[in-house]
């Protein structure tokens, strides 16, 4: 009875996804700053293998908060701070999925270099999930990071901002005392709360680079009833049809670590169906695109 309910609460959700809500596509550019000229080491320069580890994160409403300023940090947040490592954030984040918290995480690139771009593109959310969460490595560190918690994407009258720009400062997640880049493993225990290193050595008062999200499209809720699309059966076991009042030109489907799993293009049609007795069970993401380059977004969840 509780899967059968939980389906049930999905199946809401993803209504309220398809049918209720705008949708809005972003970018996200991460600039870094990282360099011996804005934070100078007392070596002459900056570990020799330097870098930044994959900017992740997720898209989600207020009921979940992955991380804050004067928090602990989550056995997720440590692993990406400490190895950049992100399987235990990205398990944080399935269970915010899980509990209609999230409607994605999201598995942006990294940067092999201290200075560099790294740029997360098409990052598609609506009305319900709102905010912007993100962090990446410093790496070679014992637990240094760079992060945004819960950026609101919707102004003050519920419209979605065109452009947030983003000075970021390095952070200290509280789990390694270590005081330089290369520092051994020092556990910090008791834990401390995850706090800013702007003005402390190694780092300088500069900032250690700039996002910026900028908006790219809106599909407004008027777009989404003239251009309806239909899922089922949701769940689905083997196979699920989309049908959509115009023709479809492509079905992508995305795992909840934000990986393309399945794909089908030059469609022409607007009745199709998709095998994916290939896939685990679990929830997924399916994003159509019409021959006048709509784009919708559904969960599905595969038994």
């Amino acid at each position: 009875m509780k899967i059968k309910l939980l389906f049930l609460s999905l199946l809401i959700s993803f209504t309220q996804l398809s049918f209720g809500q705008s949708e809005a596509t972003y970018t996200v550019v991460f600039d870094s700053n990282w360099s011996q000229a804005a934070h100078p080491h007392s070596s002459g320069s900056l570990p020799s293998n330097a870098h930044w580890s994959r900017l992740v994160g997720a898209t989600h409403n207020d009921g979940v908060v992955f991380w804050e300023m004067g928090g602990l940090a989550t056995e997720g947040v440590e692993d990406v701070a400490e190895l950049g490592s992100n399987t235990a954030f990205f398990n944080e984040v399935d269970a915010a999925i899980s509990n209609g918290y999230s409607n994605q995480a999201i598995n942006g690139p990294n940067l092999g270099t201290a200075l560099g771009q790294m740029v997360i593109n098409n990052l598609v959310t609506t009305e319900e999930y709102p905010y912007l969460t993100l962090l990446s490595m410093i790496a070679p560190s014992p637990d240094w990071m760079i992060g945004v918690n819960s950026i609101d994407l919707l102004d003050g009258n519920g419209d979605w901002k065109d452009e947030i720009i983003i000075e970021l400062y390095p952070i200290d997640a509280g789990t390694d005392s270590g005081v330089d880049y290369d520092s051994s493993n020092m556990n910090t225990n008791p834990q401390e709360p995850i706090s800013s290193l702007q003005g402390i050595t190694p780092f300088s008062s500069e900032i250690i680079g700039t996002l910026t999200i900028t908006l790219e499209s809106v599909l407004g809720t008027n777009d989404l009833a003239e251009n309806k699309i239909t899922l089922y059966p949701n769940p689905a076991q083997n196979r699920f049809t989309v049908s959509h009042t115009n023709s479809l030109q492509s079905i992508s489907v995305y795992n909840v670590l934000g990986a393309q799993v399945l794909k089908k293009e030059n469609i022409n049609a607007q009745t199709v169906e998709v095998d994916i007795s290939a896939l685990p069970s679990g929830a997924y993401l399916v994003k159509t695109i019409s021959d006048s380059k709509q784009e919708s977004v559904s969960r599905l969840i595969k038994l």
